[in-house]
């Protein structure tokens, strides 16, 4: 049987957030979630932009993801970005083995506004399938309600669903079968 990895990226602190997402996981894709725990990734630091580039943390994902991993999808509240974009949500190889998942703009502190653990909760659940998503090959969808619809800001992910669209559902369901091999 080959798993799907959840990594926490140095962020004990957001456990209730991992096991969430790890939850929509298991839901979405019938397989469970198995915890990893990853190196930090200092290496990736930009001081000029005071981000982590995303590139770089996919490429020691790489290198690290289990020979039984499915998918290794890590978890990091450190604010990520690639160079033609100022931040990212997250980042995955499209129909690869490794993404990632930034919670640093997913909480409403990101923003000056009181803390709503709640909306942080699904919020992280939507990203998490989301980026889990593009490893299985899904690109962006114009069904806005769904999980792989595009978000360029935190709206945008509070307007979808924590699950995907029945189209993209059935692109995953051939994937979703080979998971209990």
């Amino acid at each position: 049987m080959r798993y799907l990895y959840v990594g926490a990226i140095a962020c004990p602190e957001e456990n209730e957030a991992i096991t969430a997402m790890s939850e929509v996981l298991t839901q979405t894709f019938g397989v469970p979630a198995r915890p990893l725990a990853l190196p930090g990734i200092d290496f990736a630091h930009d001081a000029v932009r005071a981000q982590y580039a995303s590139i770089s943390v996919l490429e020691m994902l790489a290198r690290l993801c289990p020979e039984d991993a499915w998918k290794l999808l890590a978890v990091t509240t450190r604010d990520l970005f690639i160079p033609v974009l100022t931040f990212v949500f997250g980042q995955a190889q499209l129909a690869g083995r490794v993404g990632v998942v930034s919670l640093a703009r997913l909480k409403q502190e990101f923003y000056g506004l009181p803390p709503n653990p709640d909306v942080f909760l699904e919020r992280a659940a939507k990203e998490a399938l989301h980026e889990t998503g593009h490893l299985f090959g899904l690109t962006h969808c114009s069904d806005q309600s769904c999980a792989m619809s595009l978000s360029t800001g935190v709206r945008q992910i509070d307007l979808k669903q924590a699950k995907f669209c029945p189209p993209c559902l059935g692109r995953i369901a051939p994937a979703r079968k080979v998971s209990s091999l």
